[in-house]
Parts: structure tokens; C-alpha cells; sequence
């Protein structure tokens, strides 16, 4: 259909459907020929607008014909404000060509009466598919995480559970779409941050990006080098130096080795001030992936928008980090280790079920195959040096050295099981949450691990610095068990299981992106390589999946 001629008369077209005038009878019979286009557009399978395919058809049917297929776009305030809540679509991380930004511009453009019923029809439909697009997207993310990774299991559900048509009306007759994208998809503090961030970045990638840093010696406090200046620019525009010191001077200064440590912090460096080939690397990586990882790291939380609970746990993986929040606010943070790249963490959610202090170890049976056999068959005395019982099918304690564990390759008919002490791999507690990764929270006894910039170093659970404080918040009762408490139940040497009421929920997430506390932007390795495949999608076309789809 030729655009021009469509767009011509739309305006007044929605003018006089919208109007308090009184219905001639030829308007009348205009309204009742655009409602059957409405009708029969929307029976069509594969239907396509000026170009766009209709996605939402399937919904679009549900909607209009619940109002006799009348349109819905009858007030030019309500066109304007979709367009300006698309055209900010950026902020969000999102692209507007997603949206039909463009068709819909046009449409606001039209001043002129010239348009059929079929024209008509066809503007309305593709404003509401337009809104339901961009709602989607915002409620559910762009991406559908569990197509990329099978493992992702967040709660994906239409608000309040209703039927989409309930939502849609409810949007159409909201005092401000705005707002009620919002209260259907909240932006949280995180978000948020986020999206301040992303702002900032396109400033710098709009005026021109940092400068690059030849490679070079290493560079530390009291060098004098020409490459010291591009340093001071470097970390200049980033936010790293500060606005007012020196960025000209060649010579390496406390101002700047502080510069440094705040920008090796920031990208989960070692923070010792010193510029080498790691700091260089990271220096050199341009802003427009900076620009991604920011709305990939966005995306990512759109998938995890409905398990914003009041209270709960959070790890990013890829920032090697556990977060409790309480009533909605951070309370509280502390290093993790995560799953080496060929043991990976995975993303997902659940509920923590008990606490088990001076807990047990049930060797799993990948690490039994990768670690424990070869370790027993390089040294007999292995089993006993750690502290592990063998047991065989009946509940009985096997003498190791009668075990000929030559003959073992894969699997064993014994369980090897890891006795509290403080060697258990599995340190003073742990924090089970049932999943079919077999993956919890944790203690460790290699606490000097923590040190480590990157802490991927387990074989997929999650190893906490500071266990006995995330204990005491999850379990919330400051007289039964507080540190004090808790310190003795581990003393106590004994197995000892305490369940929070009620269950604490947990969500496992990767963001190569975050916000800290004071609002520093902080940026992650792709420890995973996980990004490009959400980069790709998010790039790519638009895809509507409904939940039970």
C-alpha cells in the first residue's frame, strides 16, 4: 500500500471517530466499514501492515473483538504520548525500529481526510501492535533467556496473571501509558543505575570515545613517560581522574596511581595502581562494548523483573558477588567464587530450603570421576588426609584399603562422603535450595581464594566469603541466632539442620554490567562467554513469546 497516500487523512480520521459530534449517517456507516476491516484484517494468518508483520495478531483478535472491533486510537494526545515513550525506547537499551517508529511518526504527520476504511483499520492495528511490542519487551525483555540457555527458569507471567486482553485494555484507558508500563514493568534502583550509566557512556561515545594507550613497559608511581599523559586523558573521560587534576603532565603521581586503582577496581582488576598489559587491555576496549555490555546487563534484568521480592538473595556470577536485600534495599555484600568455565554456574532461581551447619559432603559424580578416583589412585592415603568415609550400598563404613580402586575409570559402587571438619569442602555451612544442577551456597576452607580480582574456581556452586553473617540475615531472629549463637552451633562440631520461614528466594544472575553503592559503574570479564548470544538476539528481530506459548 503506498504510505503516503495511507497516512494522508488519519488524523482527522481519528479526529472524527473521537469527536463529540453528532454521527451523520454516512459516518456511521464510515465507522461500522472500518470496524469490519478491523475484523477481517485480524482473521487473516500472517498478516503484514505497510511492511510490518502483525505478531501480536493472535492478541490484537482478542482485544478488538471485545469491543466490536471499533479502533481504539481515537485521541491524538494518546498517538503522541506512544510515540514519545517508544522514541525513548533507547534508554531502556531497546532499538525504536523495533516499535515502528517510523510508520507511527508519519501517522501523527497526516493532516488530511483522503484515507479508506481499509487505511484506517490498518493504522489502528499497527499503533496497538506497536504498544504491544514495546510492553512486552519491557515486562519480559526482548530476549527470551531460556531459548539462549535451558537452565534459565524465572517466573515469566502476565501481570497480575490476567488474560493479555485485560492488560491491553487497561493500558488503552490508563490516565498516562507511561506510567503504567511502569507499574506492569518496574525499573528498580539497579535498573535504573543502569540506565544513567548507558547515558553516560553514549555521551562519550557521541563526543568522540577515549583516547588508546600505546602498549608498552609497565608503568607504576614515579614514572615519567610520554604514554603517562594518555593515561590522564584516558582515565579522564571514563570519570577515573578527576575532574581538576592534571591531565597533561607526563609524570606518574599519587593523583594518578589512584586514578588507576579505581579503574582496575572498577573492571575487577588487581587494584595495585600499576599500569601493565591487563590495565592497557582494559583501557583499550572502546566504549561502544561498553555501550553493550550496559544493555545487555539491562536486558538481564528485565528477565529477572518479576522475582524482585522484598527479600532476597542475588549473586552475579560474572561479578563474582552475593548481595542480600532487605525490604527491597541492599543490606548487605560479600565476595563469592564461582563455577570455572568448564563447570560453569548456571543462571536460575530458587528458594533456600534449610541451613545445614558442619554439613556433610556427597562427593557428586563428576567431580568423583574428574578429581576424587585419579586423586585416590595418585595417593592411597588421599581419602584419609580428607576426611572421607566410604559407604558402601548398605549405609556401611568401607576400610578404603580394601577397595581396589584401580579397577574404577567412571563410577564406583560406593558413596565417598566428606565428614565435617575444617576441611570439608563445604566449610562451616551450607544453603540448599533444590535444583536439578545440584548447585547451593557455601563455605569453603580456601578463604584465601577471596583475594583473587576473578574467582572462578569451583566446580559450580557458589563459595561465600562471610557465611555465617549471610546465616544470621536469612534466618532473621537476633536472639536464637545471632553470630554468637551460630559460631557455637559450628563449635558444637554437630550436624544441624535450621529451616527459615519462610523460604528465602535466590536468583542467580550474569551481569557483565552493574552499579555499585554509590553509584560506580563496574564492568565484568565474560568469564562464560555469554554476552554475544544475548548481544545477537537483542540486535536481531523482534520475536513475541508469550508465557505458555
Amino acid at each position: 500500500m503506498n504510505i503516503s497516500r495511507r497516512l494522508s487523512a488519519v488524523l482527522t480520521a481519528f479526529l472524527i471517530l473521537a469527536g463529540p459530534v453528532v454521527s451523520s449517517a454516512a459516518e456511521t456507516g464510515a465507522k461500522a466499514e472500518v470496524n469490519r476491516n478491523i475484523e477481517k484484517m485480524l482473521q487473516t494468518e500472517g498478516l503484514v501492515v505497510d511492511g510490518t508483520e502483525i505478531l501480536t495478531r493472535a492478541f490484537l483478535l482478542d482485544v478488538y473483538q471485545g469491543q466490536g472491533f471499533s479502533p481504539i486510537w481515537t485521541r491524538l494526545d494518546r498517538i503522541r504520548e506512544l510515540i514519545t515513550l517508544i522514541s525513548n525506547s533507547p534508554d531502556h537499551g531497546l532499538n525504536p525500529a523495533d516499535y515502528n517508529i517510523d510508520l507511527l511518526r508519519q501517522i501523527l504527520r497526516q493532516s488530511e481526510s483522503s484515507l479508506s476504511a481499509e487505511m484506517r483499520a490498518e493504522d489502528d492495528i499497527l499503533l496497538t501492535e506497536s504498544l504491544l511490542r514495546y510492553g512486552y519487551h519491557r515486562r519480559f525483555g526482548k530476549v527470551e533467556g531460556s531459548k539462549l540457555d535451558p537452565a534459565i527458569n524465572f517466573r515469566r507471567e502476565f501481570f497480575e496473571q490476567q488474560a493479555a486482553r485485560v492488560t491491553i485494555e487497561q493500558a488503552i484507558k490508563a490516565s498516562s501509558l507511561a506510567d503504567f508500563i511502569e507499574m506492569i514493568a518496574p525499573t528498580g534502583p539497579a535498573y535504573r543505575d543502569l540506565q544513567s550509566k548507558l547515558k553516560r557512556y553514549r555521551a562519550i561515545a557521541a563526543a568522540g570515545g577515549w583516547p588508546t594507550v600505546p602498549e608498552g613497559a609497565t608503568l607504576r608511581l614515579g614514572d615519567e613517560d610520554s604514554r603517562v599523559a594518555l593515561i590522564r586523558k584516558r582515565l579522564a573521560v571514563s570519570g577515573d581522574l578527576p575532574a581538576g587534576v592534571n591531565a597533561d603532565s607526563p609524570v606518574f603521581d599519587p593523583d594518578l596511581e589512584l586514578a588507576v586503582k579505581s579503574f582496575q577496581e572498577r573492571h575487577a582488576l588487581g587494584d595495585d595502581g600499576i599500569v601493565g598489559k591487563q590495565s592497557i587491555a582494559a583501557m583499550h576496549i572502546p566504549v561502544e562494548r561498553r555501550i553493550d555490555q550496559l544493555r545487555i546487563s539491562l536486558e538481564r534484568l528485565r528477565w529477572v523483573n518479576q522475582e524482585a521480592a522484598q527479600t532476597l538473595v542475588v549473586v552475579n556470577i560474572a561479578g563474582f558477588r552475593a548481595f542480600f536485600y532487605k525490604d527491597g534495599q541492599l543490606a548487605w555484600t560479600t565476595r563469592a567464587m564461582v563455577g570455572k568455565y568448564y563447570r560453569q554456574t548456571p543462571i536460575f532461581r530458587g528458594d533456600i530450603a534449610y541451613l545445614e551447619f558442619n554439613p556433610t559432603w556427597t562427593i557428586p559424580p563428576g567431580i568423583l570421576r574428574n578429581d576424587t578416583l585419579p586423586a585416590i589412585k595418585r595417593d592411597p592415603n588421599y581419602l584419609a588426609s580428607h576426611n572421607i568415609s566410604v559407604i558402601d550400598r548398605n549405609g556401611k563404613i568401607v576400610d578404603p584399603s580394601t577397595v581396589d580402586w584401580s579397577r574404577y575409570s567412571r563410577g564406583i559402587p560406593y558413596t565417598l562422603r566428606q565428614e565435617p571438619g575444617p576441611n570439608n569442602a563445604l566449610g562451616t555451612v551450607k544453603f540448599i535450595f533444590p535444583n536439578k544442577h545440584f548447585v547451593f551456597l557455601h563455605d569453603t576452607p580456601h578463604r584465601e581464594l577471596f583475594a583473587h580480582a576473578e574467582r572462578a574456581f569451583s566446580s559450580g556452586c557458589i563459595r561465600i566469603q562471610n557465611p555465617l553473617k549471610l546465616a544470621e540475615l536469612i534466618l532473621n531472629d537476633p536472639v536464637k541466632y545471632n553470630q554468637s549463637e551460630l559460631k557455637a552451633i559450628v563449635a558444637s562440631g554437630k550436624t544441624q539442620r535450621i529451616y527459615p520461614s519462610p523460604k528465602m528466594p535466590v536468583v542467580i544472575i550474569y551481569l557483565t554490567a552493574s552499579v555499585e553503592p554509590g553509584g560506580r559503574v563496574r564492568f565484568f570479564k565474560d568469564i562464560y562467554q555469554r554476552d554475544q548470544k544475548v548481544l545477537d538476539a537483542l540486535n536481531g528481530p523482534v520475536i513475541i513469546a508469550p508465557p505458555g506459548a
